[in-house]
């Protein structure tokens, strides 16, 4: 048994709702065997994990797997299984698993939900998952050790360095009970926060406003003294030195006890207390370096306060490491039960961290590890308070008084930091601050900390929590801001790229900028900024991560949500455009209903109260409402559609819903029996007259997306009118002119989009001066290639076959032997020809096509396609390239104007599916 293969989800998905992995595991040897077959498999796991008996699996309470083992289930289930059992073990709380087979014998799907904020690059899934098969093997072989503890701890460890610490632990949390937004940045404690134009950065306690100069100013000891101490802000008598002599010379115009620290030193490593001598100065500035500050050690106790956009928003008194003893146990064993605390780790990684009994502990505690401290006395390890070298807190705030809460206002303000951790000597924080004049200060502030950690705050050992990460996300987002832009997602078998250029288009006006993903790149404000097939989350996160972006559209495709998840958590408009045959057999696609599911994630993630355009006309899109996750009575539903006597459509603007449709040559938007044209659907960009009302049922999609999010109905018939296909849509629908030719580009490349487009040539051309040169991809099943052959057979009486360059796992020339096979079956007279590239199929193509016909040309990739008719000498024919004989479409009032209570409307059912 062995992992073949390993990809994460890193967002919503077709499993559940929050990253996963997707791990393809082979049995091997162990396929066709269940566990029943194995005499004292499930005793030996239960031994090795007993906690495997609590697992719920099918049954839905716990013993549910221990039934399913006893009976007899499939090794690859085991392994799902134990890896959540491991992953409780090492504290990373999943629950979610599920096991399903990829069709092939002894072939299995793995999938087990993620922490929501585990790094997208993290190898703890893969460590698990090997962990869970070595498990499961050993068990099958006999064995009963189960993981070895020491494995256990190196994943723990593992998993613990990769996790965020508390202080970005605690704003990521605030951030989401706010719905905002939240992306992790690698393993590293830099997230973003919202989208496009609201967004924000922060790393821990450091925000994307923080003062570089505040933070060289508190990073610079020295400095921060002088700063405070010439504003009149009470600070230790002291000053800086380069070299022990230095520091000597500062002991003795000083006097002691005196803290020697370094300069740019932090988390309080390197500092020495109360020295009072010139040996105890110098040897303390050899160890911190050389280039310190020396000061006289102020009276009283260790306060921390932490300072939020000018606001007190936590305090803490902090008390150095220590132990108590009880009169039983070694100096070395109470460090062990110290330590023992789960909330004690390395580092920064926990609330608390680990006691450490070295030689300055045991120098400043005058035992040795063995010695047995009285029952409750206080050896303390460390002088200073800091929590990174085991000190621990007690919460203040409610104590603080309104002089220390001034004075930290005004010391954050002098430094220039939004969120600033002041450390204060005092007497208590509860009473007034003693009086500044010429003596020398008794307490006062000795050191401000940019970027200061949260822990004291978020988890005292005394005292009330305080949520400081909900006070940092509040300044970052004031006014209760969710931080979210508005955002559209389009999915859909055909028309999806279209639809989203449309819809970007009619949403960019009033000078507002639109971030765009589609099959062709990513778009800020019409500007290409990646070229590439941009339809998969990675692309998603590059719109909603640019900060100039306000609006984003982005077009969303069945292979990358199935094999990375969706790119964002929710959506403020969803749009679906038709679901047909298309990709089927690939990624576990086996039906037209898989490919439903699969586009259903787009409506399912679709926020309360956000809308849901569904296309009336299609099938399997109706069904969508009627799926539980759509939870389609929490959003608006609004439909479009070609044909107005639709019955879903009439039963749903009879309950006084809101659609959009063609009637009577116009584009029309229906709420109850309101009607209000918009365009005439002669005049829509790319429909040639008419003769294209895919194009029609593309722009109605868009519409209703435009119009969801607040565009005026004015603005998107005028914007609407603006667009220009060969500019805004190139390769969708294009058509040129070389000579007396036509040549008509699009994308389509399956049954229903290339049924589409020969029935727009047709109308233009009529049925017999229709040449194609046609290339389709070699990753669809052989009976979908099939199925377009007989299409392309059935419109055209020649054509020109090429292979993508990409053959896509297909031999050079299979393609286009079995689509050319397929068509002679279907009409033996054809005029069939196979060229090799693109070139030779356009050239080919032209040869056979006579003055006044036309050349449909399906391309592999829009860029050299064009490059190359360019080179031939073709130019754009506009959108009339024939006068075509079409009927006279009745007049309708100006755009804008309300028709209610008139006669219903009627027009001929159209259910052409728009193509990309």
């Amino acid at each position: 048994m062995k992992i073949e293969s390993l990809r994460r989800l890193r967002g919503p998905n077709v499993y559940l709702s929050r990253p996963a992995v997707v791990a393809r595991l082979r049995l091997e040897e162990l396929t066709g065997r269940e566990t029943s077959d194995v005499t004292g498999f499930t005793e030996r796991l239960l031994r090795a994990l007993p906690g495997l008996a609590e697992h719920h699996c099918a049954a839905g309470a716990a013993g549910g797997f221990v039934s399913r083992l006893r009976g007899g289930t499939y090794f690859g289930h085991v392994t799902e299984h134990v890896c959540l059992e491991l992953s409780q073990l090492i504290g990373r709380d999943v629950s979610f698993g599920r096991t399903v087979s990829t069709g092939e014998p002894g072939s299995y799907d793995v999938i087990l939900e993620c922490p929501v904020d585990e790094s997208p690059e993290s190898r703890v899934p893969g460590e698990l998952l090997e962990a869970a098969v070595d498990l499961v093997l050993a068990t099958h072989a006999g064995q009963t050790g189960g993981t070895p503890a020491a494995r256990l701890e190196e994943l723990a460890a593992f998993a613990e360095r990769e996790a965020t610490g508390p202080s970005t632990r605690a704003i990521i949390a605030a951030a989401r009970r706010r719905g905002i937004p939240v992306e992790r940045f690698d393993d590293l404690s830099l997230v973003r926060l919202g989208w496009g134009t609201r967004r924000r950065m922060a790393w821990a306690a450091m925000t994307d406003r923080t003062s570089g100069v505040g933070i060289d100013i508190a990073g610079d000891k020295h400095v921060t003294r002088r700063l405070l101490g010439e504003a009149g802000i009470p600070v230790a008598a002291g000053g800086a030195a380069g070299s022990p002599g230095e520091a000597v010379r500062l002991l003795r115009d000083l006097g002691g006890p005196v803290v020697v620290k370094p300069r740019h030193g932090s988390q309080g490593r390197h500092v020495a207390l109360g020295l009072t001598t010139p040996g105890e100065v110098e040897r303390a500035c050899r160890d911190a370096g050389g280039d310190v500050v020396v000061e006289r050690q102020l009276d009283g106790r260790d306060y921390r306060v932490l300072m939020v956009a000018g606001e007190m928003v936590a305090a803490a008194e902090r008390i150095a490491a220590h132990v108590v003893g009880d009169g039983r146990s070694t100096l070395a064993e109470l460090v062990g039960l110290t330590n023992a605390d789960p909330r004690r780790g390395v580092g920064h990684s926990r609330v608390l961290t680990r006691l450490t009994l070295d030689a300055e502990a045991l120098r400043l505690a005058g035992r040795e590890p063995a010695d047995v401290p009285a029952d409750g006395e206080t050896v303390w390890l460390r002088e200073g308070a800091n929590l990174s070298t085991g000190g621990t807190s007690r919460d203040v705030t409610d104590r603080v008084h309104p002089d220390v809460t001034r004075l930290c206002q005004r010391v954050a303000a002098l430094v220039g930091l939004d969120i600033a951790g002041i450390d204060l000597r005092l007497p208590d924080i509860a009473a007034p601050l003693p009086p500044t004049g010429e003596d020398e200060p008794t307490a006062g502030v000795i050191e401000v900390n940019a970027v200061p950690g949260l822990r004291m705050h978020l988890a005292p050992v005394r005292g009330r929590a305080r949520d400081v990460g909900d006070a940092i996300v509040r300044a970052m987002f004031p006014g209760g801001s969710d931080g979210r832009i508005p955002t559209v997602a389009v999915t859909g078998t055909n028309g999806k790229t279209t639809v989203t250029r449309l819809a970007a288009h009619l949403l960019g006006g009033n000078g507002r900028t639109v971030g765009t993903t589609t099959t062709d790149g990513v778009f800020v404000d019409g500007r290409a900024i990646h070229l590439a097939d941009a339809t998969g989350p990675r692309s998603a996160q590059q719109v909603l991560g640019d900060p100039q972006v306000e609006v984003a559209v982005l077009e969303t495709a069945r292979g990358g949500l199935l094999r990375r998840g969706l790119g964002y958590d929710w959506s403020d408009v969803g749009v679906i455009t038709n679901i047909t045959a298309d990709h089927l057999g690939q990624d576990g696609l086996d039906a037209i209903e898989d490919l439903a599911h699969v586009k259903a994630v787009v409506a399912e993630r679709v926020r309360d109260g956000g809308t849901l355009v569904l296309n009336v006309d299609d099938p399997w899109v109706r069904s969508l409402p009627g799926r539980p996750r759509v939870r389609a009575d929490r959003k608006r539903l609004v439909w479009f559609g070609l044909d107005p006597a639709n019955p879903v459509l009439t039963e749903h603007l009879g309950r006084g819903g809101t659609a959009y449709v063609l009637q009577d040559g116009w584009l029309v938007q229906a709420t109850g029996a309101r009607r209000t044209p918009l365009l005439r659907s002669a005049e829509v960009p790319g429909a040639y007259g008419g003769a294209a009302p895919h194009a029609v049922a593309n722009a109605l999609a868009a519409i209703a997306a435009a119009r969801a999010l607040g565009a005026r109905t004015e603005t998107v018939a005028a914007r609407l009118g603006e667009f220009e296909p060969a500019v805004d849509n190139p390769g969708r629908g294009t058509l040129l002119r070389l000579g007396d030719v036509s040549i008509f580009l699009d994308y389509a490349h399956n049954p229903a989009a290339l049924a589409t487009t020969l029935r727009t040539l047709h109308r233009l051309w009529g049925t017999d001066r229709c040449v194609a040169a046609v290339t389709l991809p070699g990753d669809r099943r052989d009976d979908l290639l099939a199925a377009s052959a007989q299409i392309l057979a059935d419109g055209l009486t020649r054509a020109v076959l090429y292979d993508d360059g990409d053959t896509r796992g297909r031999a050079p020339g299979e393609v286009s032997t079995l689509v050319e096979r397929e068509m002679r079956s279907r009409r033996p007279l054809i005029r069939a020809a196979r060229a090799e590239g693109f070139r030779d199929a356009v050239t080919t193509g032209l040869g056979l096509t006579a003055p006044g016909e036309v050349l449909l040309v399906i391309y592999e990739k829009w860029a050299p396609m064009r490059a190359f008719l360019e080179e031939l000498g073709a130019v754009p024919a506009g959108t009339h390239p024939v006068l075509p004989s079409t009927p006279a479409v009745r007049a309708m009032p100006q755009v804008g104007r309300d028709l209610t209570g008139s006669a219903p409307m009627v027009s001929k059912s159209v259910t052409d599916h728009g193509h990309s």
